[in-house]
């Protein structure tokens, strides 16, 4: 079970330790940090279009970045020399199913790095900052099919709870 160590895991025991030497040299080159800048957020594109595929202007996304910012949503990125690998964007809400929670709207990492240990420091600082803005609940939705995703949602400790339902609305029609 990996324990918190500034914001790098350390692990309880080296024969739990899922990363080997090589890998581990790999990781201590990578650093979580906020994409705040209009250049950070632009680095970002092309790993959220993985995620988000209707994205198609890295301009327009990062305005989008920059309306969400100003309603609390932040752009938390694992760099490696310069470039995102992973990222996670999230958000603190609150509302009277689970008081102050952080809702992590996106989560991604790059298809070669997946399994290498990204995943899983982006959501340890999630659970981080969760804790650090007093947060009584994490949350994150995750598309029906994405199986690979539960998976890995379920080894973070998160637990499906509910479905959510949605229907576009269009403007002006009544139903």
């Amino acid at each position: 079970m990996p324990l918190l160590s500034g914001s790098l895991l350390a692990y309880s025991s080296p024969h739990c330790n899922p990363l080997n030497a090589v890998r581990s040299r790999k990781m201590a080159d990578i650093h979580l940090a906020w994409a705040s800048s209009q250049t950070e957020q632009l680095a970002c594109f092309s790993l959220m279009q993985a995620l988000r595929p209707h994205l198609t202007d890295g301009e327009q996304f990062v305005r989008q970045v920059q309306r969400q910012a100003q309603h609390g949503y932040r752009l938390l990125a694992a760099w490696q020399e310069g470039m995102a690998i992973g990222l996670a964007g999230y958000r603190l809400q609150e509302n009277l199913v689970y008081g102050r929670f952080l809702y992590v709207d996106d989560l991604v990492c790059q298809a070669d790095v997946r399994g290498q240990g990204i995943g899983d420091r982006l959501m340890q600082a999630m659970y981080q900052e969760a804790a650090r803005e007093r947060c009584a609940h994490l949350v994150l939705d995750s598309a029906l099919s994405n199986v690979l995703a539960h998976r890995f949602y379920f080894r973070q400790g998160l637990l499906a709870r509910a479905l959510r339902f949605s229907a576009p609305i269009h403007c002006g029609e009544v139903l």
